[in-house]
C-alpha cells in the first residue's frame, strides 16, 4: 500500500444505482483506459493496493442499499462502505446491517439506531479508522455531530493514527467548517459526500487531506445520477414524482486518492480521480 511508509486510501463518491455500481466494478478491475481520464492527471496507478471506501447510500436504484448489492459491492474489492440520509430507504437494511462488517451509517443518528457509525479496519497489517457523519444544515434529522465526532476521533487514535471521515452534508460552509474542526484533532482525511458534484478544492489542511465533495459514480447523461426527464418534471410541476436512476451508455467515476503516513496519520498527498468510459464496450467488443 503506497511505499513502505505510507498507505493509499481510495474513496469513491456516492455510487448511484446500477450504473454507479458497475462503474466502480469496472474501475477496480482495471477496465478504464488511459484515454478515459478527464482530469489533468494520468491514468490511475494500480501498481499499489489501496484501502478502498465507497459511499453506497444511493447504490440500490438510487435510494438505500439491499443486502444483495452490499455483497456485490464487497466482492468488487471495496473494504468499507459509508452512507448517509438514505441508509434506511430499503427496509431490508434492518435485517442485515448489524451483521454487515463493512457498512457504516452516520454516527450521529440517535442512540438505539441499528448499525454503527465508525469502525477500525485492518488491511495488510495497517489499522484504519473510519467515521461516517451526517450534516444538519438543510438535513437536520440527526444529532449534533461536533462533540460526538471529537470523542470518536480521540477513541480511534488510541488504536491507530489513521482516521478517515466521510461527512455526508448539503451545505458547503458546513463541510468546510466541520472539516477544519476535525483537522484540529488529527484526522487523516476528510471527504465530503451527498451533493454529487466533485469540487476542485482538494488540499491538505493541518496534515489532513480534504475535499468538499468527492462527486458521484454513475451515468454521465443525468442530473447527479438521476434521469433528466423525471428530474425536470419535478422542477416544472412541483409534484413529488419519484426519481429514476439514469441509464446511459457513458458512466463516470468520481473518486479521491489520499496518501497517508502510517506512523503519524498525516496526509502527504491528495488527488481527484475523474474519468468516464462507454460501459457498453465490454459487451460490444469495442
Amino acid at each position: 500500500m503506497g511505499d513502505d511508509n505510507t498507505i493509499k486510501i481510495l474513496f469513491f463518491g456516492d455510487m448511484v444505482g446500477r450504473p454507479g455500481r458497475y462503474a466502480v466494478r469496472d474501475f477496480l478491475s482495471g477496465m478504464f483506459k488511459d484515454t478515459d481520464y478527464l482530469s489533468p492527471i494520468s491514468a490511475f496507478d494500480f501498481s499499489h493496493s489501496h484501502f478502498v471506501i465507497a459511499n453506497v447510500e444511493n447504490a440500490s436504484h438510487g435510494f438505500g442499499l439491499t443486502e444483495k448489492n452490499y455483497n456485490e459491492i464487497s466482492d468488487y474489492g471495496v473494504d468499507c462502505m459509508t452512507s448517509g440520509n438514505h441508509i434506511w430507504d430499503k427496509r431490508e437494511i434492518f435485517n442485515y446491517i448489524d451483521n454487515a462488517e463493512k457498512l457504516l451509517r452516520p454516527i450521529n443518528y440517535p442512540k438505539g439506531c441499528s448499525g454503527v457509525g465508525s469502525r477500525i479496519f485492518e488491511k495488510n497489517g495497517v489499522k484504519i479508522g473510519v467515521i461516517n457523519v451526517l450534516g444538519r444544515v438543510f438535513v437536520n434529522i440527526a444529532d449534533s455531530p461536533w462533540e460526538i465526532v471529537k470523542e470518536e476521533i480521540q477513541k480511534i487514535k488510541e488504536v491507530t493514527p489513521i482516521v478517515i471521515i466521510d461527512f455526508h452534508a448539503e451545505a458547503t460552509a458546513e463541510k468546510i467548517c466541520f472539516g477544519r474542526f476535525c483537522s484540529e484533532f488529527g484526522v487523516s482525511a476528510f471527504l465530503g459526500t451527498h451533493t454529487h458534484v466533485q469540487t476542485a478544492d482538494e488540499c491538505i489542511i493541518n496534515n489532513m487531506g480534504y475535499i468538499t465533495d468527492a462527486g458521484f459514480c454513475g451515468a454521465v447523461d443525468s442530473v447527479i445520477g438521476m434521469d433528466y426527464q423525471t428530474s425536470l418534471n419535478r422542477f416544472l410541476t412541483a409534484i413529488p414524482e419519484r426519481y429514476d436512476v439514469a441509464d446511459g451508455d457513458v458512466v463516470q467515476i468520481n473518486a479521491v486518492e489520499v496518501e497517508i503516513e502510517k506512523d503519524t496519520g498525516y496526509a502527504v498527498a491528495i488527488r481527484r480521480v475523474f474519468c468516464s468510459r462507454n460501459s457498453k464496450e465490454k459487451e460490444t467488443g469495442q
